[in-house]
């Protein structure tokens, strides 16, 4: 028998061990099995026959003995009042099969039943959360590689002398015939009869929909951008449908979107609303023992839904936005400490009901002329402030101290940065999705990256506040080319850290503002612009008026206050994208100076400060052996 395997994605021969009905598990598992079954048939049937003659017969007796298993496993599922159409539509489907009817009549009659089976038993194919390849790429490697190669063609060292050998997960005729969910259910079941083993146990529904959603990548090839397919058409749709409904450039776009999901445009209480339903089903899958599941959920159900509105809400009531982020990030707390359940389902009562109070703020037609205003003043002033004081700080001091060329380094790094910071919207706006979590890692380890530069940059100066000094560095480095890439590279990070956040920002207060509101919001925005190289221009002037020495020290002390707010506000937001956890504790909060009441934000601060006083000290002990050894 010549059977070609297809891996995680091929939804083959799951099992005469299915016979054995008496072992059924639960209801809903048996409908899982059941299309499992009904995409296998769809998908590899139509390989069998061709112009109503058997191509391969060991496979078409196989697709014979899957049709036995699945009408047993539609006879042992609870009744339903569908249940009988399904026995006649299975019935119908072996009728088929038995006269070798065209492959795409029995792959839409299986698509059609698979319909019917999900919506009548309650399975949902369609992830919680939006999946993510980026996730899904480091699972391949690890649990796929070894037998179908690094690039999915089957090649791998595993699978050499394999019956039936791995598939080719490039193969697109295939593809086109499988849902992402039947990819995902694939993993998650395994292939009975095959070493394709089943990896429920291993890996968790959000790690099996990002590997789905990668392996899906495989045959894609880049498009123009269209019309976006939300996340439940990309999960229950083959790419086949959609050629047969659309046309194949609709199908195209639909193999590069389903290979990565973008994140569903939804207004204010839609966000709510997704981050209420995915918290729910969080605390269902810690009810059930799947505790990694639950974090996940309840990552994501911050990430894709209330974060999007945060900025909004600040508008309205910032006292309210921070309570509601507290009330969430207290449950998330409750499932990584392995909180009873009902403890941790306490937590999420007390979220909802700051859910709750947080769509009433939301639920308006729109910001007041007043208020669209000081939002989009506030947003660019607040997000532009540690960037205007970095890069106003290094140019006063590059040009106090005559080095142009360095200058032309520094507007280059920040030239950069904003081309970078545009060119990440752009991608994540029309190519490819920006998940939340990405989002938030990348803010993070930008905001730890700058305050190690400048505190670095903070205690150079303060090491060359003399005049001496800096003549000495003048001729021994800067002028070489080393401190200009270093001043160049701190500009770039200052601003492109804040701009992504400043668009994502101006983005949300734009729908929510309205038509009649986006004027003022284009004058808040200009003002707050008016008003940060209005800052620049102050910083530049009021320097040259101050000694060298004491500009040098007030440069350092300016540098080494933002490598402490930089520090908070990078724990800040790895704990908001699932990284590091958070602990709540008794101190005051001030969003502007990175101080946040957790014990990891204010410790990685403390850091911040120790390292300060260190080198400050060492540069101090330097300074008195030099002044005695004179």
């Amino acid at each position: 028998m010549t059977f070609v395997l297809r891996f995680c994605s091929w939804l083959l021969v799951p099992v005469l061990a299915f016979c054995s009905l008496a072992v059924m598990a639960e209801p809903i598992d048996g409908a899982a099995q059941a299309l499992h079954l009904l995409g296998y048939l769809g998908a590899d049937y139509p390989a069998t026959v061709a112009n109503g003659q058997v191509i391969d017969s060991g496979e078409y007796r196989e697709q014979l003995e899957f049709l036995t298993v699945l009408e047993g496993l539609i006879v042992a599922l609870p009744a339903r009042n569908e249940q009988a159409e399904l026995q006649q539509g299975v019935a119908s489907l072996r009728q088929g099969i038995e006269g070798r009817v065209d492959g795409g009549q029995v792959a839409l009659q299986a698509r059609q039943l698979a319909a019917t089976l999900a919506s009548a038993y309650g399975v949902s194919q369609t992830p919680a959360i939006t999946p993510d390849p980026s996730r899904g790429a480091p699972l391949f490697a690890q649990h796929c590689s070894v037998c179908h190669g690094d690039s999915g063609v089957g090649d791998g060292p595993a699978g050499i002398g394999l019956e039936p050998p791995p598939a080719n997960l490039r193969d697109l005729a295939r593809l086109n015939r499988l849902s992402l969910y039947d990819l995902f259910n694939t993993i998650g079941l395994g292939i009975e009869g095959t070493d394709m083993a089943a990896f429920a146990d291993q890996l968790d529904e959000r790690q099996r929909w990002d590997l789905a959603s990668y392996i899906a990548g495989f045959s894609a090839e880049p498009v123009a951008a269209g019309a976006p397919f939300t996340v439940a058409v990309l999960a229950g749709t083959t790419p086949d449908e959609v050629a047969a409904a659309q046309g194949d450039e609709a199908a195209a776009r639909f193999r590069v979107q389903r290979a990565q999901p973008p994140l569903q445009q939804r207004g204010p209480l839609q966000l709510i609303e997704h981050t209420r339903a995915t918290l729910e089903q969080s605390l269902a899958a810690y009810r059930a023992g799947d505790h990694e599941q639950a974090y996940d959920l309840s990552v994501g159900a911050y990430l894709e839904g209330f974060e999007l509105v945060e900025s909004a809400l600040d508008n309205l009531d910032s006292v309210q936005r921070k309570t509601t982020e507290r009330a969430l990030m207290a449950y998330r707390q409750a499932l990584q400490d392995g909180l009873s359940v009902p403890l941790a389902a306490q937590r999420l009562e007390q979220a909802k009901a700051e859910l709750a109070t947080s769509a009433a703020l939301l639920d308006s037609d729109g910001l007041s002329d007043s208020l669209s205003f000081f939002s989009s003043l506030l947003i660019l002033l607040r997000e532009g402030l540690e960037a205007i004081l970095v890069l106003a700080a290094i140019l006063a001091f590059l040009r106090n101290t005559g080095q142009q060329q360095a200058v032309r380094s520094v507007h280059i790094g920040w030239g950069l940065a904003l081309l970078a910071g545009a060119g990440t919207w752009a991608l994540a706006a029309y190519l490819i999705d920006v998940s939340g979590a990405q989002r938030e890692l990348l803010e993070g380890v930008t905001a730890l990256f700058a305050s190690v530069m400048v505190l670095w940059l903070g205690v150079w100066m303060h090491d060359r506040r003399h005049a001496a000094a800096w003549q000495d560095y003048i001729k021994s480095s800067l002028v070489g080319g080393g401190g200009r890439f270093g001043f160049a590279v701190l500009a770039f990070f200052s601003v492109y850290r804040e701009l992504f956040e400043v668009i994502l920002f101006y983005e949300t207060l734009w729908l929510q503002a309205g038509p009649q509101g986006h004027g003022m919001v284009l004058a808040g925005a200009a003002a707050a612009l008016v008003l940060l190289l209005g800052l620049a221009w102050v910083i530049l002037r009021g320097s040259r008026k101050l000694p060298l020495a004491t500009f040098f020290g007030v440069n350092a002390v300016l540098l080494c206050v933002l490598s402490v707010v930089f520090a908070g506000h990078g724990v800040a937001a790895l704990q908001e994208a699932g990284v590091l956890g958070t602990r709540p504790v008794a101190f005051f909060e001030f969003d502007w100076l990175g101080i946040h009441d957790d014990a990891y934000s204010l410790a990685a601060q403390a850091a911040a400060l120790a390292a300060i006083t260190l080198l400050y000290g060492r540069s101090w002990l330097g300074e008195r052996r030099r002044l005695s050894q004179a």
